[in-house]
């Protein structure tokens, strides 16, 4: 668990309420993990560290030998959605950070997770625990680097005015707010203003349609804690001593995409 004020099981509420939103645009989680591609989990033993909506567990499945997929709080949602590919999957309740399933993968895949755990730097620890020698590991992660607004603006209010909200309150608030933003970004940020914040963030938006942008709004409100890292942690991570053939990316401007071979 973690030691937010905020209680995680919000995201089996979350997860649960926009599994739809989330599996229309499947673009988005083949980005996340580049240079990799569906290709790197094919006839692999893979674990999802993170299962939560089932989406990345679906996608893996359909091509790896096998998925174990963990979550802690929502662990039947990752089954609900991935029922018919259970011959496939096992599932198991715990906490990426800490957990122990006394074996290794070949690939390990932690997309949009490792920030919200208690401290990323001992989770990202227990995930190279849990990959194999010569075993791939992929995260993507929330960037310290073009999240100022965020950072300094949006989680400080998120923290002292929505930490015990209800699902309606905070939905609500994220239609409005993605309403708010919608001619913005579809007219302002549709000129060459490259200093605007999240100027290349925005070029997404208009990719999406308004539910799932107000499920990325509602992601940035629901969540008990986020942090946010700076490309010197990730290059700490990734560090030459224990990984080969290593990409480290600035996805969007928001976010970092990193992926590495362990030695």
């Amino acid at each position: 668990m973690s030691d937010a004020g905020r209680s995680t099981e919000v995201w089996e509420v979350q997860h649960r309420h926009g599994y739809g939103a989330l599996a229309d645009f499947p673009f988005l989680y083949h980005e996340w993990i580049y240079p990799n591609t569906i290709d790197t989990f094919r006839g692999k033993d893979v674990l999802d560290a993170g299962s939560g909506p089932g989406i990345q567990v679906r996608l893996i499945a359909e091509v790896a030998r096998s998925v174990t997929a963990v979550d802690l709080e929502a662990l039947e949602v990752t089954s609900a959605a991935t029922r018919d590919l259970a011959d496939r999957v096992q599932y198991i309740r715990a906490d990426i950070a800490t957990m122990d399933l006394g074996r290794q993968f070949e690939v390990v895949n932690c997309v949009g997770v490792i920030h919200h755990t208690d401290d990323p730097t001992r989770t990202f620890r227990n995930l190279v625990r849990h990959l194999k020698t010569g075993g791939r590991l992929i995260v993507w992660a929330y960037a310290r680097e073009g999240n100022a607004l965020v950072r300094l603006i949006v989680e400080p209010l998120r923290k002292r005015l929505l930490d015990r909200a209800s699902h309606g309150t905070i939905q609500a608030l994220s239609v409005g707010l993605t309403a708010a933003m919608w001619p913005v970004v579809h007219t302002v940020y549709r000129l060459p203003l490259r200093f605007l914040p999240y100027h290349e963030y925005f070029g997404n938006f208009r990719q999406l349609s308004f539910r799932r942008n107000v499920l990325n709004v509602y992601d940035k409100l629901n969540a008990p804690q986020q942090h946010f890292l700076s490309r010197s942690d990730i290059e700490a991570w990734f560090n030459p001593d224990e990984f080969e053939q290593v990409h480290i990316s600035h996805y969007k401007g928001v976010s970092w995409r990193a992926s590495g071979t362990r030695k």
